[in-house]
């Protein structure tokens, strides 16, 4: 938060009990993390985060494949997300798709992308535009 300029509030949306987080840990310290929270066959996967010393090892991808095998044993078909578009490549290489209007989240640009999770895997994004705003809220 405070290396996004978030504010405490701003990230505070009440959710955090029904989500499920996973976490890495190194050496008794979280140095990564993301939430899940389920809606039907739909989950979406938010406040990705990995600690700055530790990016580059695919923590990350270790996250996103963790939080996609959740999903699947939770007969989820489909993961959602807004992604800072500063790290769309990172969930393009995995796969997701991105769909729907560049979009201001905190102050900062995002845009929605989506992947199938059902066994065969496999991008459900579609195109995008600048301007507008999340589908539904998700963030």
């Amino acid at each position: 938060m405070a290396e996004q300029g978030v504010s405490m509030d701003e990230e505070r949306d009440g959710l955090d009990r029904e989500a499920l987080h996973l976490v890495v840990v190194d050496d008794g310290a979280v140095v990564g993390t993301c939430r899940l929270l389920f809606e039907g066959s739909t989950v979406k996967l938010g406040r990705l985060a990995v600690s700055r010393s530790r990016r580059g090892l695919g923590l990350a991808r270790a996250l996103l494949t963790e939080a996609e095998a959740q999903a699947r044993a939770r007969g989820a078909q489909r993961i959602v997300l807004a992604a800072q578009l500063s790290a769309e490549a990172l969930y393009d290489r995995a796969g997701y798709g991105a769909y729907g209007d560049v979009f201001l989240d905190a102050g900062i640009e995002h845009v929605m992308m989506a992947k199938s999770v059902w066994a065969a895997g496999g991008r459900a994004g579609g195109s995008r535009s600048a301007g507008g705003g999340p589908p539904g809220g998700i963030s």
